[in-house]
């Protein structure tokens, strides 16, 4: 038994590791882009007007708001995987 609990956390580990390195890149891209809406100026953007600078914003806003859904649900993953290994854990003693 304590050889499936030492597998599941290995298992655990290895995909939660996975996981960051999706959302180091994702987090990535959006520091990038949101370097990009830094660098733009603040009077007369030549980015197709008030609407063509609003959908750049929209995009940017997008992205850093599927990071955090991303982070969010990796601590949930976490979380969830936590608990299933403590409860085997606790089965054993």
């Amino acid at each position: 038994m304590g050889d499936s609990v030492d597998a599941l956390i290995e298992h655990v580990s290895h995909t939660t590791r996975q996981v960051a390195r999706v959302l180091e890149a994702q987090r990535h891209v959006a520091v990038r882009m949101a370097q990009m809406v830094h660098a733009l100026p603040d009077e007369d953007p030549e980015f197709g007007g008030f609407a063509g600078l609003l959908d750049q914003a929209s995009g940017v806003t997008k992205s850093v708001i599927a990071y955090l859904f991303s982070v969010a649900e990796l601590q949930e993953m976490m979380a969830e995987h936590m608990y299933h290994v403590i409860m085997e854990m606790e089965d054993e003693e």
